[in-house]
């Protein structure tokens, strides 16, 4: 393919601004507060008739209240991502950090008021609760419900619970803004011989936006790889020490929470969120542990094809070939959509509509919001995607799974606000499938063996990265609270030299970690808005290869079956939705056969490197 243009020549790209305006049916910043204000009279109203009484409701009763919930729930949910989307993409206007300010503080309001509820319901006996939700029309909150009893013995208070959740929005959430605040204005100075390559997108004043600098990383020149990587390490020192107070707080105000809730560890909350087991997610981290051999041999493969003794960190991600392929904006909307399309024209139509519609936001931008996501928003608007597209083949990919994400909760509305959302074990499913399938397309259409070697190393670190990376970052994350609950605050040096360890119990001999590296846990959001949400990519990584091989294995008749999965959205359990499409994950072999999966992943990738010559 033909280079792309530069991304201030890419117009395509320019233009691809989302309209948050379905949001708000066009009324903009105005539109938020009147929203808020009916929800929070409702929430009044709805307090005045059921607080104290739950237990006198039937079944209707339950039924027209859940009902109440879920408009209350609409009208905060528009306003929310409203404000939410338009800070993620300009998180210096002053003007977008007081609307969301405001909103959080409305949203707790809110919370406060209908915290009675869910504490009610989860008290009701068993026996009461089963009899209610045997009536008809609950199918729409029924697992909901029967997810907030499994809280029970986690549930403080109501009184208790209400100065949580008012003190959280000074608390937690607003070290989570300034986190993002401060990492989105982050400027890398790059070096002239790392900036000549693949235009200026994101640059500001004083350097690039700090995701432009990271796609740096991929280039072939070892020198602009390391001259980069040494300005990404310069841009993160002046807030270091910030960042890491922020860290410890965050992670001091978890330990208090646990405490308070009575949760036998760090990880147990996210545990009962994702609707798995601690057993569960302690067997996939051990199993994916057992297994870090394989990242390690792929690195020592790699340090030969790209000709050096031993890789170094910043040459992770770089181009085993120096044909480093680039795609303006509008191939890969093409490309993506003709994917989904090939694969069912239901998906085709509905990826095709986040362009028609302009509900993706593309281009690099200063104090845009990093990384790529998809916001499911509420079931009666369609969602949102956020990149920042560079014009690498990996972009192409990070589309696909943004649109994956985004066709879930599309297919998913229909099951209404309390069940559009699956588990973050179930979440990765559909992003991972399509991306996949797009991968196949993009190594079906080169026929240059360098290139083509390119792209399956590519999608091979893709894997490493979603499964063996996560997964070590959770151990980091194991380490870092379980270190500050028993010792005390960590030092900026303590937490490098717990990244240190996390990142090398992964890499072994076969990558040099250096001194740079130590402060590059300081930029990830995760740890600071997510605790324990990364080994949710391992889990949905390995579960979607496993439908994936499934596809292979029965072609056309499993395309309902993956429909008909993603359509359930999370009305019903993890298990049981991966049995739509024949995936067993009670089963405890589960984990080592996804990773023979990702084996195989590595085994193809050593035949191409065989087959082009280089080793």
């Amino acid at each position: 393919m033909a280079a792309a243009p530069s991304q201030a020549e890419d117009a395509e790209l320019q233009a691809s601004a989302w309209d948050l305006e379905p949001l708000v049916d066009g009324e903009g910043q105005d539109g938020v507060e009147p929203r808020l204000s009916e929800a929070l009279t409702r929430s009044r109203e709805f307090a005045t008739r059921h607080a104290g009484k739950l237990g006198e409701l039937d079944a209707a009763g339950l039924r027209e209240a859940m009902g109440e919930l879920a408009a209350i729930g609409e009208l905060v949910g528009r306003a929310g991502y409203y404000a939410a989307l338009r800070f993620a993409t300009d998180t210096a206007d002053p003007a977008n950090g007081a609307l969301l300010q405001r909103v959080q503080e409305q949203e707790t309001a809110i919370q406060t008021t209908l915290l009675f509820f869910e504490l009610e319901w989860a008290a009701l006996p068993d026996e009461r609760a089963e009899e209610l939700l045997a009536g008809e029309g609950l199918k729409f909150a029924g697992h909901h419900l029967r997810n907030v009893r499994r809280y029970r013995d986690h549930l403080l208070s109501e009184p208790e619970e209400k100065v949580l959740a008012e003190k959280s929005l000074t608390g937690a959430s607003a070290w989570t803004r300034l986190f993002e605040e401060l990492t989105s204005a982050i400027k890398v100075s790059l070096p002239a011989e790392a900036s000549q390559d693949g235009g200026g997108g994101g640059r500001g004043e004083d350097g690039v936006a700090l995701d432009v600098a990271l796609s740096r990383l991929a280039l072939a020149d070892r020198e602009v790889r390391r001259s980069t990587a040494e300005a990404v390490t310069a841009a993160l020192a002046p807030g270091l020490r910030t960042r890491a107070f922020l860290f410890n707080t965050l992670l001091a105000d978890k330990a208090t929470d646990d405490r308070l809730r009575s949760y036998p560890n760090w990880l147990a909350a996210r545990n009962l969120a994702n609707e798995a087991s601690d057993e569960s997610v302690r067997a996939l981290i051990e199993a994916v542990r057992r297994r870090f051999e394989i990242p390690r041999r792929w690195y020592r493969l790699k340090a030969r094809l790209l000709g050096i003794e031993r890789l170094a960190d910043y040459d992770r991600m770089a181009a085993v070939t120096e044909d480093v392929l680039t795609y303006p904006f509008a191939d890969a909307r093409e490309t993506v959509i003709d994917c989904y399309d090939s694969f069912s024209t239901d998906l085709g139509a509905l990826a095709k509509r986040f362009f028609d519609e302009r509900h993706i936001d593309a281009p690099p931008r200063p104090a845009k919001r990093g990384g790529a996501f998809c916001a499911g928003a509420v079931p009666s608007v369609f969602p949102y995607v956020l990149l920042n597209y560079t014009a690498r083949r990996r972009d192409v990919l990070t589309l696909a799974h943004e649109l994956g994400h985004g066709v879930h909760f599309a297919l998913a509305a229909q099951q209404g606000i309390f069940h559009q959302h699956t588990p973050l074990t179930l979440a990765e499913t559909a992003s991972v499938f399509g991306e996949t399938i797009v991968f196949g397309r993009l190594l079906a259409q080169d026929t240059e063996p360098a290139s083509r070697l390119a792209l399956l190393a590519e999608n091979l670190e893709d894997t490493i990265a979603t499964v063996f990376r996560q997964v070590a970052m959770n151990r980091f994350e194991d380490l870092v609270h379980t270190e500050r609950r028993e010792r005390g605050e960590l030092s900026v040096e303590r937490f490098a030299e717990l990244w240190s360890e996390s990142q090398g119990e992964m890499l072994g001999d076969s990558v040099e970690l250096t001194d740079g590296y130590r402060s590059w846990w300081s930029y990830i959001p995760h740890f600071i808005a997510s605790p324990g949400y990364v080994y949710a990519y391992a889990y949905g990584q390995l579960l979607a290869l496993s439908v994936y091989e499934r596809y292979e294995q029965l072609g056309e008749e499993l395309v309902p079956r993956y429909l008909e999965l993603l359509a359930a959205g999370g009305s019903k359990s993890p298990e049981e939705l991966a049995m739509i499409v024949g995936v067993d994950l009670s089963d405890p072999s589960f984990w080592e056969s996804g990773l023979d999966l990702v084996e195989r992943q590595l085994a193809e990738a050593e035949e191409a490197a065989q087959a082009s010559g280089r080793v």
